[in-house]
């Protein structure tokens, strides 16, 4: 499998679905369900922007992803 993976394609995928999820509609829903539905949203987003923001590797059949979460002026 880790010789198949593209782990680029991958990132990218993520960086995708992070973008999806910030035009998402929202359903008609109301009250506590659309809070649900709120949070629900604003956690996808937040797991798929962090994956789409790491530098992946393969290290010996181990996929590696490394996110920096210092604020962008402190980082590297």
């Amino acid at each position: 499998m880790a010789d198949s993976l593209d782990v680029d394609a991958m990132i990218n995928r993520f960086r995708e679905r992070a973008a999806a999820v910030k035009k998402r509609n929202l359903p008609p829903v109301a009250g506590e369900e659309r809070q649900r539905f709120l949070k629900q949203a604003q956690e996808d987003f937040m797991d798929f922007a962090i994956i789409g923001d790491a530098q992946a590797s393969l290290e010996d059949g181990v996929l590696v992803l490394r996110v920096d979460l210092r604020p962008a002026d402190q980082r590297n």
